[in-house]
């Protein structure tokens, strides 16, 4: 979703990279295949837990934050880096959350307490749909920060894949799926990294379980935590199940559009898989995305439920079914990305339109970068 946000703010920002993903199969290989230019600074933060990277973060964000003084900062999604916005708040720096007001109410989920406290610290919030703004106005978040914009995941989806951008050549896509095995045959897409589920050692076997219920082979790129965990608790993997590396943006998408649904505990992968009207399970005890039950392109399977194998084979059932059916996904119109990149322009140009921050301008200058090659102005709002 970065992707797009990216190539619309052109030269009016700075793109940091906190260091968490480093290698080439979590990190370079989606910059080369969306033309996404490279990081302007790499911080080059890890940390043994989450409490460590986040330590360094903070530190290491609020550093740089000094030395560049900015209009604000935009952070994306609901991963631990968006806790760099207690940097931002520490220093009186202007916030903006992309990805703004989801809530899955499961209070386990590191991520619900990470975008939580991004909300509630950011000036502006961009909540991709109606009802994710309901939801921030019910916790007491004003109404007036919350911005709705639609799923910039669509813009992506059409501008670089739809439209055959990235599209793998059809060479390319032979020789991918004549490595896999999958080139005249009906296969399964999975995907599975969330702490909840690769660190359970009941819901992860649950996981494999699902998959080799399958009447098909299911290609399954996974996380390195996730093949450490498999290996640490000596879980058997299904005969019909090949556990790859992660591969490129690209290479995933030609296997999730060939397939005939796609198993995955990832909340980008199933709008993903609504916009490409292919089936999937959603393996989440709880998600901050049911729009995906409400328009039938997902299912629904807790891994965390008692194990029944009359379970496992009707929610694969239920997905063979829905192959070829179609849906109407409601997840935006394809502009998301314009309407964010516009309202930050303006904000930029416009400082007293971010809360909170010296509304009168006696106190501080909101930047010396504000105001750097802003040209498009047009309030999309009005």
């Amino acid at each position: 979703m970065l992707s797009r946000l990216v190539a619309e703010l052109g030269d009016s920002f700075a793109f940091v990279w906190s260091g968490q993903h480093y290698s080439d199969n979590l990190k370079d290989v989606f910059f080369r295949q969306l033309g996404v230019a490279k990081p302007a600074y790499e911080l080059g933060i890890t940390g043994n837990s989450d409490a460590e990277f986040v330590g360094k973060w903070v530190a290491g964000l609020g550093e740089l934050l000094v030395e560049l003084d900015p209009a604000g900062v935009a952070f994306l999604g609901d991963t631990n880096t968006v806790l760099g916005t207690l940097a931002c708040a520490s220093l009186n720096v202007p916030i903006a959350h992309v990805e703004g007001c989801m809530r899955s109410y499961d209070w386990r989920m590191p991520e619900e307490k990470y975008r939580t406290v991004a909300d509630h610290l950011s000036d502006v919030i961009y909540a991709y749909l109606d009802e994710y703004k309901e939801q921030g106005v019910l916790e007491g978040l004003d109404p007036r920060r919350i911005l709705v914009t639609g799923n910039p995941i669509v813009d992506v989806l059409e501008h670089f894949f739809l439209s055959g951008r990235i599209r793998l050549g059809s060479m390319e896509r032979r020789v991918l799926f004549d490595a896999l095995g999958v080139s005249d045959t009906r296969f399964a897409v999975m995907t599975a990294h969330r702490r909840e589920n690769v660190e359970s050692e009941h819901s992860l076997s649950r996981i494999l379980r699902l998959a080799g219920a399958a009447k098909v082979k299911v290609v399954f790129p996974a996380s390195y935590r996730t093949q450490r965990a498999i290996l640490r608790m000596k879980l058997t993997v299904p005969e019909n199940v090949t556990v790859i590396d992660p591969i490129g943006y690209a290479e995933l998408l030609e296997l999730i559009y060939e397939s005939e649904f796609v198993l995955t505990d990832s909340g980008t992968v199933v709008e993903e898989t609504a916009v490409l009207q292919v089936p999937s399970v959603q393996m989440r005890t709880s998600t901050e995305r049911p729009q995906v039950y409400d328009s039938g392109s997902s299912i629904k399977f807790d891994p965390h439920r008692p194990d029944d194998l009359g379970e496992l084979e009707g929610v694969i059932a239920a997905a063979h079914s829905r192959k070829g059916t179609t849906w109407v996904h409601g997840l935006g119109d394809g502009k998301a990305s314009e309407r964010i990149v516009s309202d930050l322009l303006l904000r930029t140009l416009n400082p007293d339109l971010f809360r909170g921050h010296d509304p009168v301008g006696t106190n501080r200058p909101y930047g010396r970068n504000a105001g750097l090659g802003l040209s498009r102005l047009a309030d999309w709002r009005s």
